[in-house]
């Protein structure tokens, strides 16, 4: 029994090391200059055998994709730890200030991508990099409800966009203080912010 569990365990692994390097390469170069061999080389796996586990590159963009969603519940996951909902959004904009370096070079991982894949004819993988951004547009959202402010959701949209356009800027002018400087005047505006009087 455990000599049938190895193989399945090493082509899980393999697949998930194909999927990593997917979503590293594909920020790094983009989808349509990424080949195969690429990624294959990157994650230590013969080029033939990508085939094993992704029939397409597209299989491998969505695979990727899936990589940024298990990153982001992994943040999500260690900022709902944190007690305060106001600590649990600064704590996301101060990991965004960390990442300054990796967003100058090459932009925001799931924006870029979500960008790139807009402009191809067929439409599909956009909205699934658009599912990603969502969810963090809805993490938000719930943190500014539980602070209590009015407009929730509209809080949300305001805090993802200020990110998406930092990492841009930060991105073409090859700036990563950029992302200091506006994250500093996010992690301001957030202490700025307070719930409407319920007392009146």
């Amino acid at each position: 029994m455990t000599d049938s569990v190895k193989p399945r365990a090493r082509a899980a692994d393999k697949r998930r090391r194909l999927a990593i390097e997917a979503a590293r390469i594909l920020h790094e170069q983009g989808v349509e200059r990424t080949t195969l061999a690429d990624i294959a080389r990157a994650a230590d796996v013969p080029v033939g055998n990508v085939y094993y586990y992704f029939k397409t590159k597209d299989e491998l963009v969505l695979a990727a994709l899936s990589e940024h969603s298990a990153h982001l519940d992994e943040l999500t996951n260690r900022l709902d730890q944190l007690p305060d909902p106001r600590d649990r959004l600064k704590s996301l904009i101060e990991a965004w200030i960390d990442q300054r370096e990796v967003a100058a070079r090459y932009g925001c991982p799931t924006g870029t991508l979500a960008v790139e894949l807009d402009k191809r004819a067929d439409g599909t993988l956009d909205a699934e990099a658009g599912t990603v951004i969502r969810r963090l547009l809805e993490w938000a959202g719930h943190q500014f409800r539980a602070l209590g402010l009015s407009d929730p959701d509209d809080h949300a949209l305001t805090l993802i966009s200020a990110y998406q356009g930092m990492s841009l800027l930060a991105n073409a002018l090859r700036d990563p203080d950029i992302m200091v400087r506006q994250g500093a005047r996010l992690l301001h505006w957030l202490d700025s912010l307070e719930a409407p009087d319920q007392t009146t």
